[in-house]
C-alpha cells in the first residue's frame, strides 16, 4: 500500500495525533532493517594445491565421463539422472522451500479477504424481552463484506524472514546440484569398479581353468606312479582355492550390480557392460585454483545459503523486541432482504489502525534472538569446514591419482616378471631340476599379484572420478541439463 493512502487510512481515525505519531514512524523508520546484513566471511585458503600434477589441465566444466569413452557408461549416467529417486526427492525438496517462500512473502503485501453469508432464524416468542406487536418471529440477515489488513514492516522482521527464506531456497537448489553432482560420481565408480569385479573373475576363471588342466595331467601321473601323493594333494589344494574364490567375486558382482540398478532408480537386476577395465579411455586431470572452489562446489554455495538464511534470522528475532503496526480496513453491506443488501443505507465501513509492543516475555525473545545468534554461529562453522573439507578431497584426490599411478607401474612389470617366472618354474620342474613347490609359489605370486594390479587399475580410474568431484565444476550444469523437466527445479534469484 502506497504511504499516502496509509495516511489517509490514519486521518480517518478522527485523531490527528494518532494520525501523526504513526506516520512519523512510517516516514522516520520505514527503511530500518534490524540485524546484521550478510558479507562473505574472509576464508584462510591455501594459494595452490600441494600434490597439484605438473599436466593437469582446466577441465573440470567438462562432461568428464565421455573421456572414458564407454558409451555403456554414458547410458548408465543418463538413466541414472532420469530416474534416480534421490535427484526426485531433492527437486521435491526446493518446489517445498518455494512454497515457503511464497507463504513468508505474503505479509509483506496487504492480505485482500471477501465474505457472503446469509442468515435465517426465529426469535423466542417467549424471551423477556417480547417481540414489537407485528414483527414476525423469523427474520433474515445478509452480509457480503471486503476487508484489507496489512502490517507495516517497520523493522524488517518480515523482510529479514523473506530473505532467510530466499537463501533457504537457494540452499535447497545447490543442494539437488549436489545430489546430481554425487550421483554422476557414484554411478561411475560403481561401474568402474564393476568392471573391475568382472576382470577378476575372468582372472579367476582363468586360473582355475589353468589349474585344473595341470591337476588332471598329475592325476594320470599319480595312477602311473611317477608323481607323489603329495604333488598331487598340493596340486588339488591350489585348483581348489581357485575354484573358490569364482563364487565369491560373483557375489560382489551381484551386489555390485544391485546397488548399481538403485542408483539407477530400478530394481536390482542385471547391468549391461561395455568396455573391458583395461579399454577405458584415461580422462585428463581436472586443475584449478583453490578459491575456486567456492563457486564450483555445490555443497559450498548450499553451507553458504544457509549461513545467509541464518543470518537474516537474528534481525527477524530482534525485531521482536519492537512494536509490530497493522492497518486494517471494512466495507460491506448487512441487509434483512438481500434486494436491499447492496442499497445505500446497507452500507457499512471501517477502518483502523493498530500497534502492538511486549512489555513482559519472561525472556522468551531474548532466548529467540539467542537461538538466532547459536544458529549462525553453527552456520558459520559448517560453512567453514565445508571449505576445509573441500581442499582435503581435492589434495586426497590429487596425491591418491599420483601415487596409484606410480603403483600401477610398477605392478605392470611385477606382472610380466612373474609370468616369466611361473612359465620357467614349471620348464625347470618338468626338467626335474626343482620341486612343485616352486612352480605353485610362482603360480600363487602370479595370480593374487593380477588381482592386485586389476585393483589398482580400479583405484586410478577411481581417483580420478573423485577428483572431478572434489574440483566440482560446470560439468554439474552439463549434468543438470540432462534431468528431466519435471524433475528438476531452478531457485529464483
Amino acid at each position: 500500500m502506497p504511504r499516502h493512502l496509509a495516511t489517509t487510512a490514519i486521518r480517518r481515525l478522527g485523531s490527528t495525533y494518532s494520525a501523526t505519531l504513526i506516520l512519523l514512524i512510517l516516514t522516520g523508520l520505514g527503511g530500518c532493517t534490524l540485524g546484521p546484513d550478510y558479507h562473505r566471511p574472509s576464508v584462510d585458503m591455501p594459494n595452490a594445491f600441494r600434490f597439484e600434477d605438473k599436466d593437469a589441465k582446466r577441465l573440470a566444466d567438462t562432461v568428464w565421463w565421455e573421456q572414458f569413452q564407454d558409451p555403456a557408461m554414458n547410458e548408465l549416467i543418463g538413466i541414472a539422472l532420469a530416474e534416480n529417486k534421490d535427484v526426485k526427492i531433492a527437486a521435491a525438496r526446493v518446489n517445498q522451500f518455494l512454497g515457503r517462500l511464497a507463504s513468508t512473502r505474503s505479509p509483506l503485501f496487504p492480505q485482500v479477504n471477501a465474505g457472503l453469508s446469509a442468515q435465517r432464524q426465529h426469535t423466542s416468542e417467549l424471551s423477556n424481552t417480547p417481540l414489537p406487536m407485528g414483527v414476525s418471529p423469523l427474520g433474515d440477515l445478509y452480509d457480503a463484506t471486503l476487508s484489507i489488513s496489512w502490517e507495516i514492516d517497520v523493522f524488517g522482521r518480515l523482510r529479514r524472514e523473506t530473505e532467510a527464506a530466499r537463501a533457504d531456497v537457494l540452499a535447497s537448489e545447490e543442494g539437488r546440484r549436489a545430489t546430481i553432482l554425487t550421483l554422476v560420481s557414484s554411478v561411475a565408480l560403481s561401474y568402474i569398479n564393476l568392471r573391475n569385479l568382472d576382470r577378476q573373475l575372468d582372472i579367476a576363471k582363468a586360473t582355475t581353468a589353468s589349474r585344473k588342466e595341470s591337476l588332471n595331467v598329475f592325476q594320470l601321473r599319480f595312477n602311473a606312479g611317477t608323481v607323489s601323493e603329495l604333488e598331487l594333494t598340493q596340486n588339488q589344494a591350489e585348483y581348489d582355492e581357485a575354484l573358490s574364490r569364482i563364487p565369491q567375486i560373483e557375489s560382489l558382482i551381484a551386489q555390485q550390480e544391485n546397488a548399481l540398478s538403485i542408483l539407477l532408480g530400478r530394481n536390482p537386476g542385471n547391468i549391461r557392460r561395455g568396455r573391458e577395465l583395461g579399454q577405458l579411455g584415461v580422462p585428463a586431470v581436472p586443475a584449478g585454483l583453490p578459491s575456486e572452489l567456492l563457486a564450483r562446489r555445490p555443497d559450498i554455495r548450499q553451507a553458504e545459503q544457509n549461513l545467509i538464511s541464518a543470518n537474516a534470522l537474528i534481525g527477524a528475532a530482534r525485531a521482536l523486541y519492537f512494536p509490530s503496526i497493522s492497518l486494517t480496513g471494512l466495507l460491506g453491506s448487512v441487509s434483512n432482504e438481500l434486494s436491499d443488501l447492496f442499497s445505500g443505507p446497507a452500507k457499512t465501513w471501517s477502518f483502523g489502525a493498530s500497534a502492538s509492543i511486549p512489555i513482559f516475555t519472561g525472556g522468551g525473545i531474548a532466548g529467540q534472538v539467542q537461538q538466532a545468534e547459536a544458529g549462525q554461529q553453527q552456520a558459520l562453522l559448517q560453512y567453514q569446514k565445508a571449505i576445509q573439507v573441500a581442499f582435503q578431497e581435492v589434495e586426497d584426490g590429487l596425491v591418491t591419482l599420483q601415487k596409484s599411478r606410480v603403483q600401477l607401474e610398477v605392478q605392470e612389470h611385477q606382472v610380466n616378471t612373474l609370468a616369466t617366472y611361473a612359465r620357467l618354474a614349471r620348464v625347470r620342474y618338468e626338467n626335474g631340476y626343482t620341486s612343485y613347490i616352486e612352480v605353485l609359489d610362482a603360480e600363487r605370486n602370479l595370480f593374487n599379484t593380477q588381482v592386485s594390479y586389476t585393483q589398482t587399475q580400479n583405484v586410478v580410474y577411481a581417483s580420478l572420478v573423485n577428483l572431478y568431484k572434489a574440483m566440482g565444476g560446470g560439468w554439474v550444469t552439463e549434468a543438470d541439463r540432462m534431468v528431466p523437466k519435471d524433475a528438476a527445479q531452478v531457485a529464483p534469484q
